[in-house]
């Protein structure tokens, strides 16, 4: 879990902050997400559960906020998530 930003920004190009800064936001959503969703699972009280289940899914929302400011940003990021689309697709048989 996340307390604080899990890199060291100093060593970033100035070009690079943003890009860097979404990655971790995306990074600590993601673990929000795992957590409660694996906390929901363990306890047996419904309304905890439910609770814990409709904060992860905000969490969700907020990757893809974090994700669309990235994608404006960052045209590479852009160009290889399609590129990992394709890839499944080939995979797939799609």
């Amino acid at each position: 879990m996340f307390s604080k930003v899990p890199i060291d920004l100093s060593n970033i190009k100035k070009e690079n902050i943003d890009k860097e800064i979404l990655r971790a936001a995306l990074m600590a959503e993601l673990d929000a997400i795992n957590l409660y969703e694996q906390m929901a699972g363990m306890t047996d009280n419904k309304e905890v559960s439910d609770v814990l289940l409709d904060v992860a899914k905000e969490e969700k929302t907020h990757i893809g906020e974090f994700q669309t400011l990235l994608l404006q940003i960052d045209q590479q990021q852009v160009d290889e998530l399609e590129a990992g689309k394709k890839e499944v697709k080939e995979e797939l048989g799609k």
